[in-house]
Order: structure tokens, then C-alpha cells, then sequence
């Protein structure tokens, strides 16, 4: 789930999903045990991570059900592909051959819960990168993308198309850039999200229907808790009734009529990102395509390890995508079988194929630029980094004339702000802030946001005060920016050419503080929890230095060529299937086939 700011000229999103939900173990309700969820440690690296998990299993947690299917019959969600696994651990969690409490007893010994609720995966020291976790169906060469620009792309006749978002403004944003562009080419789009923004897209020229969760309440509860387990046992019945609300609101967003016009609505294909959880089987239970669309990675690679994990070795990385899956499979599981039951009309699901779209025919979409994360070699052709998604509202922005006469009277400033995230201690940090540009001799601009930063005791000369303002515009104004890392505030700052310091609050902020540094574009990030002044003196002098402006110069211009919004409508056009084609309903993107026999581990149902 993003955090961008309300005012946010850049559609990019990337606060991390939103929380899975959870249940406290041995609930005898039958509902899920806490699904972990984005929390900051700090790796060996010293940079943060996140990650998520329930909880270690114990061996007095594992029930005697065996490893073989149910008899039922799978749904087609389910289908498997079968695997040859190695005699490794890693691979041997996905043996079907092997007893379940053999397969916890392993994945205890690779993945250890802290006390924070991050998760570290450790793998066997000899255990080679490709091994941990095979590689998306043996795709293993290296593809070279066809151009995304926009150029040769595909006719299909007019379709209705439904966009199913959860997060945050920014997590929003993009895909208004998406529909808008697909309204180009003679379709009809419903952008389906929550009712807070029924103004912002409906102003755009979009269908508009509402669906469930409150994405503020998401945000502070990630925010207060690291991620996704509670902190007190008082808050997973509201995280959980957030979640069966996104999930239960699925359907309708899909064949209901517009609840404003009474215009029927038929959907012929669904685009959506991973946080709606329940696409997949809306998908299959209304025959229809889906592709997958995120701003951070969701596909196993061996390049990097999932972003809400932290993990000591490369040979991990591809299995931390699976771990992690696992983990919000289990927090949801007992919602999605209800949905699928009473709503969807399908047998509930036993197993679920391989993690994260291996073995499976969903195409998925990266909406980042492949100048600043290149798409990893092990990611097959059906998996697009199309370029960060832009929605100019700079064009339409008359700023305000303090703000301008302020701009006029000095040298251009650092901006400072933290979008719609809430900030524990605003009074504290704004203090932090102001003493830093001080020392530094720099001018700033602090946003105020969610988190009520910019309260002075006397006002400042050399600070601004701002509500809410344009990225795309504003960042122009700026030599340098101080932010929480969502990809989409990320995004404009990178291309503004403003050198960048990410403070990460939860969720995917590391991995793009971490992407920003490795690339000289910025300073090491800065957790939110141990942001002082020292650190925050030391980035801005880092971002002074003029060779991070000739590197951010020089990614600037490089994203010039980029166009994201049509990259990303050529990328689901092209994956359509044919009408001669015969459309079989998607696998399931998500979550590890040998947890689900495991009905009374961990509380789950």
C-alpha cells in the first residue's frame, strides 16, 4: 500500500500492500493467525527491511494431516505443475512427497521470526542461488523486451475493463494514468477503490465504483505496528474487518451496475494490484483474463530478495518471495475460502500453486523504470518492467503566490514531507528538520501531511510551510528531496533530477532507499526510527556533493524516454489472449501449495 501524498503529481505507488489480516493462534473462531506483514529491522547492512510472518511453528502446532490433496477436487485456481526437487531444503518444501511436519520443521530452520515481526531467511551455506526456489517455470535465459513505448500496439475491440485497487492515493494514481489511456483506444474502464477516492477519479474521466477498507486506517496501523502483526490483541478484529471488506467487495465491482447511473456493467478483463487479494478467484469465478500491475516486485528473482523480507544470503532471495506469500496465505485463508464459498460459488481452496506467479499464466507488470531497477534476467516474458506511470497535474496547477514569492527570494530548496503516513512524534521531527537545514545553510519546504509536521514555535525565515502541491510540479522547484520512499514520490524526485534521501516507515521504503543508494542517487536511508539530526545533517551534505547531481542528472535523462502509462496498456493488451484462443481461468498468482492441508496450524482455519 502506498502513502503518497494526497496532492501527489506522480502515479507511483509504494508504501507496501496492504496488511493481511490476523487472528491471535488457537483462535477457535477459526479465523487466521497474525499474517506478518512490512516491519523494520535493520539488516546486516545496516539498511532496514521488512518482512512477514506469523509466528515459528511449533511441532505441538502441526496436525496429522497428510501431504496429499484433498478429495475434493481442485479448483483450477489450483492447479499445480509438478516439480523436480533437488535435495535441498529449499526445494524439498515443495515435494509434495514429503509429510508436512517434515516441510515446518525445514521451513522453521530457514526462516526465523524476531521479535520485531521481520522474518530472516537463512538457507544452507553451500546451497547455490538458482536452488533456492527453482526458477519461474526453468526460465532461465535472458530476454531481451520488446520496446514498451507505446509503438505497434495491439487492436482489440472495445472491452470492459475493471481496475481493482487497495492502498493509498498513490497506490490510485497510476492506474488513472492507465485508465485514462485505455479510454484512448475505445475502452470502457471502472476503476474499482475506496470510496475516499471517488472524486479524484471520477474528475479524471473514469467509471468510478467503491470498494471496502479505509486505506488511512491501513496506514496507521502498519505504521504503529511495523507491518502487519498487531500490537495488541485489540486490533486484529478491525485489521481483519478491513480485509473481508476489500475481499467481499470484489465481485460487485465487477458485474454490478454503476451505483450512481444504473449503467449496466459487464467486465470482460480485470487489472489489479496483489493488495486486492481476492482477484484471482473473481477472475476465475467470471471466466475472464487478469493481469497483475505493482510497483514493487512480486515475482521470485534471485537479483534481490522480496522487499518485505530481509535475508543474509543471495541464495535466499528467490525463497523469501515464497516465504512471504505463505505467510499472508495464512492470514487470509479462512476469508478467501468464505468468499470463494458463498460469494464466487467455487470449492474452497486446499492447495494454492506455486508462489507468486510460478507455474502460472498470469502476466504481471512492474511499474518502475527499468533505468533505475532493470528487470531481473530470471523473469520470463510474460513479466514487463514498463517504466514509473506519470499523471501530469502539473499543467493545471496555479501555486499558490506566498509559495511563489518564497521560491523567488532564494535559492531553490530541500523539500521535506512524508505524504499521508502518520508521523509518531511531528512536533520532535519538525524541530529535527528545522535545525538541520540550519546547520546546513540550506532552505526547506516541509509538507505537512497526515503526520501534522510544521509546527513552529516561531516561524522561520528560511522554511515553508506547505499543504498540499504537485510533485511533478514542485520537485522542479527543488535541488534535493527528504521523503518516506513510496515509489511514486520516489519516482517524481528521480525525475525532477533531485537528489534523494529516503526515510523508510514500513513496507517496500527500504528496498527503494536501498535501490536509490546503490545507484549514487542518495545517501543510505534513514529509518524513520532513527532519524536524528546527525544523520539527517550528514544526508543533506550528501546530497550536496556534486557528483549525486550528475548521476541524478543522468537518470533524469535517461527516464526522458520512458512512457509508463502506454508501456504498461501495450503490456496488457498484448498479453490478452486471443478469441481464438480458449480462455481457461487463471491460477492463483500467490502462496505456497504445502501449507494448505495444514487446517489447524497457527490457528488458521
Amino acid at each position: 500500500m502506498a502513502a503518497e501524498e494526497s496532492g501527489s503529481s506522480v502515479a507511483g505507488a509504494g508504501g507496501g500492500e496492504a496488511p493481511a489480516p490476523s487472528a491471535p493462534n488457537g483462535d477457535r473462531s477459526g479465523n487466521s493467525p497474525p499474517a506478518a506483514g512490512p516491519s523494520s529491522a535493520v539488516d546486516d547492512r545496516g539498511l532496514h527491511r521488512a518482512s512477514t510472518m506469523p509466528g515459528v511453528i511449533k511441532n505441538d502446532e502441526i496436525t496429522n494431516e497428510t501431504a496429499g490433496p484433498s478429495n475434493l477436487e481442485r479448483s483450477r485456481t489450483e492447479r499445480r505443475r509438478q516439480n523436480n526437487p533437488a535435495d535441498d531444503p529449499a526445494k524439498q518444501l515443495f515435494d509434495e512427497r514429503i509429510p508436512i511436519k517434515k516441510k515446518l520443521k525445514m521451513l522453521n530452520r530457514i526462516a526465523t521470526v524476531k521479535d520485531d515481526g521481520t522474518v530472516v531467511v537463512d538457507v544452507p551455506s553451500g546451497l547455490e542461488p538458482a536452488a533456492a526456489g527453482g526458477t519461474e517455470d526453468g526460465y532461465t535465459e535472458v530476454v531481451v523486451d520488446e520496446s514498451l513505448d507505446g509503438t505497434d500496439i495491439p487492436y482489440r475491440p472495445p472491452m470492459q475493463i475493471v481496475i481493482l485497487i487497495v492502498g493509498t492515493r498513490g497506490d490510485v494514481q497510476p492506474f488513472v494514468a492507465i485508465g485514462k489511456r485505455l479510454q484512448d483506444y475505445g475502452h470502457r474502464v471502472r476503476l474499482a477503490t475506496h470510496a475516499n477516492f471517488k472524486e479524484f477519479v471520477l474528475t479524471a474521466g473514469l467509471e468510478f465504483y467503491p470498494l471496502g477498507g479505509d486505506p488511512k486506517i491501513l496506514a496507521e496501523y502498519m505504521v504503529k505496528n511495523k507491518g502487519f502483526l498487531p500490537s495488541g490483541p485489540s486490533e486484529i478484529a478491525i485489521q481483519r474487518k478491513q480485509i473481508k471488506e476489500i475481499i467481499f467487495s470484489l465481485l460487485p465491482a465487477c458485474k454490478d451496475s454503476d451505483p450512481d447511473t444504473g449503467i449496466p456493467f459487464k467486465v470482460d478483463a480485470i487489472i489489479a494490484n496483489p493488495p486486492a487479494y481476492g482477484h484471482t478467484h473473481v477472475a476465475e469465478a467470471l471466466k475472464v483474463p487478469i493481469h497483475i500491475f505493482f510497483t514493487m516486485p512480486w515475482t521470485p528473482t534471485s537479483e534481490f530478495p522480496h522487499p518485505l523480507s530481509r535475508v543474509k544470503q543471495s541464495a535466499g532471495y528467490r525463497l523469501s518471495y515464497q516465504i512471504v506469500d505463505s505467510m499472508i496465505w495464512l492470514g487470509i485463508r479462512d476469508m478467501i475460502n468464505e468468499f470463494r464459498k458463498k460469494k464466487l460459488k467455487l470449492r474452497p481452496v486446499t492447495y494454492l500453486s506455486g508462489a507468486q506467479g510460478s507455474g502460472n499464466d498470469i502476466p504481471h507488470g512492474y511499474i518502475w523504470s527499468p533505468h533505475l531497477v532493470p528487470k531481473p534476467k530470471d523473469w520470463g516474458p510474460k513479466i514487463d518492467v514498463v517504466g514509473f506511470c506519470f499523471l501530469d497535474l502539473a499543467s493545471n496547477y496555479v501555486p499558490p503566490e506566498p509559495l511563489v514569492k518564497w521560491l523567488e527570494a532564494g535559492e531553490k530548496p530541500i523539500y521535506v514531507g512524508f505524504g499521508s503516513l502518520p508521523v509518531q512524534e511531528p512536533q520532535k521531527m519538525t524541530e529535527i528538520i528545522v535545525k538541520a537545514l540550519e546547520i546546513t545553510g540550506q532552505r526547506g519546504i516541509i509538507n505537512k501531511g497526515w503526520g501534522g509536521l510544521g509546527t513552529l514555535a516561531e516561524p522561520k525565515d528560511f522554511v515553508y510551510l506547505l499543504d498540499n502541491c504537485p510533485h511533478d510540479w514542485l520537485f522542479l522547484q527543488c535541488k534535493a528531496v527528504v521523503h518516506h520512499g513510496g515509489a511514486g514520490t520516489t519516482a517524481a524526485g528521480l525525475k525532477a533530477a533531485c537528489p534523494t534521501t529516503i526515510v523508510p516507515f514500513f513496507g517496500d521504503q527500504p528496498f527503494w532507499g536501498d535501490r536509490v543508494h546503490a545507484r549514487g542517487l542518495g545517501p543510505p536511508p534513514i529509518p524513520v526510527d532513527q532519524f536524528g539530526l546527525q544523520k539527517l545533517v550528514d544526508a543533506i551534505k550528501f546530497m550536496m556533493e556534486p557528483a549525486v547531481k550528475e548521476k541524478a542528472v543522468e537518470l533524469a535523462k535517461a527516464m526522458e524516454s520512458e512512457d509508463g502509462v502506454t508501456g504498461a496498456v501495450r503490456a496488457f493488451l498484448r498479453h490478452l489472449p486471443s478469441r481464438t484462443e480458449e480462455q481457461s481461468p487463471p491460477q492463483s498468482s500467490s502462496f505456497l501449495e504445502f501449507l494448505g492441508p495444514v487446517s489447524k496450524c497457527l490457528g488458521c482455519s
